[in-house]
Formats: structure tokens, C-alpha cells, sequence
């Protein structure tokens, strides 16, 4: 408001504004600016790869269901209802540009996301773990109403490893929306849980509020790199 009293007094005299009117102008670039301070704060806690947005995603690639499942998940009210994302296909399909540029906009309208790749989440979590501060990292991440858990399935867990992470979504359900980037599909997930039962449970607290989306494409990076030849 400091900065901008002189010009917006300017614009009063000329357009005859009133003292209130004048008032309002101010306080409304006021509130814009914060707006805009939160949202670039909210980015960079975010850890989103920000080249990967709208405007660097080809939608013409995305098949008509998936398209619409996009332009549905852009309104953001899943997050309202605590329900996941889950995004399966093969390598280069683009899973993990159309989640993270999702997420870029409901960041952009003041949700906070953190994204993290599954081996670096495991990790974290585990670190927390042998620290004696899982629950606080958990009750940390809690805050984020949106968490991308990219690339489920490159790397098989230990057993340890394998129990933080289904804490983790455990710890997710009904309070707070997962992103979800897999080449693997369910049939599959023993792979990653080492046990039947764990698998299920996992795999049950996913899907039971979710959106399921399909990139059943050809790499990206492989018709780009024919293009190039």
C-alpha cells in the first residue's frame, strides 16, 4: 500500500473517486500482492520440477477420457474431498508432466503440494524413522493438501522400507490427496510390498477415494528423439 498510495491517488483525482473507493483500490493491491507472495512462497516449498506445467504438456497426445479427467482435476475439488490421483503407463508416457502441472495450478490457487520420487520419500521416511520422528515428519506433511509420490514401483523396498511407506499412505487416507505416478500396474504391487495382505491394504487405501488415469502412450521422449533423426 506504501508503494502504491501515489499512483492510486493519481487515478482517484482523475476518475473522481471516493475516499472509500480510494480505500478499496489500495487494499485490493494489497491483497493481490500477498496473494502472489504466498503462491511463489507455496512453489518453492512445493519442490515441483516448474517446467513441467500446462504450458509445456501436448494435451493433444492425451486420449479423450484422460483429457477429460485433467480438465475435471484442474477445479481442484478432489482435494476438498480428500481423494487421490493415481496415473499409471509406461515409461515416457507423461504421467509425471500431467500430475505435476495439476498440481502447479492448485498450487497457483493456494493449495500446498510437496512433491517428492518414491525412493527419496521412502528414505526420508525412513531416516525419520531411526530418529525417532516419524510422526512429526508425518504431522509435517499433514499440512499439504496435496503430496506427489512419483515413480511407485523402480525400486523395490526392503521390508523396513516397505512398512514406512504404507504408513505413510496409511497415514494419507481421508486426510489429505496423493498424486500418484506407477509403470506398474496393481497386478503387480507384491513387488513393491513383499506381502499379500500389505499389498491389498495399500492398494485398498488408494483407490477406495480415488481418480484412476490411464496413459496408455508411446514414450514421448522416443518421438521426440525419431523427430530429431
Amino acid at each position: 500500500m506504501r508503494e502504491a498510495f501515489p499512483t492510486v491517488a493519481d487515478q482517484a483525482r482523475q476518475e473522481s473517486f471516493s475516499y472509500e473507493q480510494y480505500l478499496l483500490e489500495l487494499a485490493n493491491r494489497e491483497c493481490d500482492d500477498r496473494k502472489q507472495k504466498r503462491v511463489e512462497r507455496l512453489l518453492r516449498e512445493s519442490r515441483l520440477p516448474l517446467e513441467k506445467n500446462l504450458a509445456t504438456f501436448d494435451l493433444k497426445r492425451l486420449p479423450a477420457k484422460v483429457l477429460q479427467q485433467a480438465r475435471t482435476l484442474l477445479a481442484g475439488d478432489f482435494v476438498n474431498r480428500k481423494e487421490n490421483v493415481l496415473a499409471f503407463g509406461a515409461p515416457g508416457s507423461g504421467k509425471t508432466h500431467l500430475l505435476c502441472a495439476i498440481a502447479q495450478e492448485l498450487v497457483r490457487q493456494g493449495r500446498p503440494a510437496y512433491f517428492r520420487r518414491c525412493s527419496l520419500l521412502v528414505q526420508e521416511l525412513l531416516q525419520a524413522k531411526q530418529e525417532l520422528r516419524l510422526s512429526r515428519l508425518l504431522k509435517k506433511w499433514g499440512g499439504h493438501e496435496i503430496m506427489i509420490v512419483d515413480d511407485l514401483g523402480y525400486v523395490q523396498q526392503n521390508r523396513e522400507e516397505m512398512e514406512v511407506l504404507f504408513t505413510f499412505f496409511a497415514e494419507r487416507y481421508e486426510r489429505g490427496s496423493v498424486l500418484l505416478t506407477s509403470n506398474l500396474p496393481f497386478s503387480k504391487w507384491e513387488q513393491i510390498f513383499r506381502d499379500p495382505m500389505t499389498t491389498a491394504a495399500a492398494i485398498d487405501r488408494l483407490v477406495h477415494h480415488s481418480v484412476i488415469m490411464e496413459l496408455n502412450l508411446p514414450s514421448y521422449r522416443a518421438e521426440q528423439a525419431k523427430k530429431g533423426k
